[in-house]
C-alpha cells in the first residue's frame, strides 16, 4: 500500500512537534496534502493518532483542515508554579 510509506514519517512529525494541521504536515515532511490526509485517516483508524476535523476562516473564505496529535500524549505540566498549591 502506497499511503504506508506515509505513515512513518507523519507520526514521527506529530511525535516531535505535537499537535498539527494537515496542511502543517504536508508543508513541513514535503508529503503531498491529499497524501497526508489519507495517512492520517490510515493512523485515525489504526488508533495510533487522535484527529479532529476544524474549519478556520482566511479572509472571509472557510477552510477545512484536519488536526491531529499522537493518541494518549498529554503535554507536560508548564514550569512553574501552579495556581492552589502551597509550597
Amino acid at each position: 500500500m502506497q499511503t504506508a510509506q506515509h505513515t512513518a514519517p507523519i507520526l514521527q512529525h506529530l511525535k516531535k512537534y505535537g499537535q498539527l494541521l494537515d496542511s502543517e504536515i504536508a508543508a513541513a515532511t514535503g508529503i503531498p496534502l491529499q497524501k497526508v490526509r489519507t495517512s492520517l485517516i490510515e493512523l485515525s483508524d489504526r488508533g495510533e493518532i487522535s484527529r479532529c476535523s476544524v474549519t478556520r476562516f482566511h479572509n472571509g473564505k472557510s477552510v477545512e483542515a484536519m488536526q491531529c496529535r499522537v493518541s494518549g500524549y498529554v503535554p507536560p505540566s508548564a514550569p512553574g508554579r501552579k495556581p492552589g498549591v502551597k509550597s
